[in-house]
């Protein structure tokens, strides 16, 4: 692989996964109406906050993004319990572990130098 894409695309992916994640916050409209749905849309867009947060730290030091990202994968199983469907999982964790992977792949390919 290029260079350029080994570098991109775990910055990319993050981004987008982050979005992803912040389209999960939008049910509290179906609850709350007016001024009343702001702390709740702020308190369910906090893990994707963090995981902005993490994601531009990461964009300098990528083996950050390799642990915080494959450690919310394996925390995301265990939180959301053992009993769920796989699509649940598949859903959340693995993109968040393939951005994991791909921040790993980055950081080997920096160490090279």
């Amino acid at each position: 692989m290029s260079k350029k894409i080994v570098y991109w695309v775990p910055r990319v992916l993050s981004i987008a996964f982050v979005l992803f994640l912040s389209l999960f916050a939008f049910d509290v409209f179906s609850e709350y109406r007016g001024w009343d749905v702001v702390l709740p849309l702020l308190i369910h867009l906090v893990p994707s906050l963090v995981l902005l947060g993490v994601s531009l730290v990461a964009w300098k030091y990528d083996l950050v993004g390799t642990f915080v990202f494959i450690g919310f994968a394996v925390f995301y199983i265990f939180a959301a319990g053992l009993h769920r469907p796989w699509s649940w999982y598949a859903a959340i964790s693995l993109p968040a572990a393939v951005v994991g992977i791909f921040f790993f792949l980055s950081w080997l390919q920096k160490r090279k130098k």
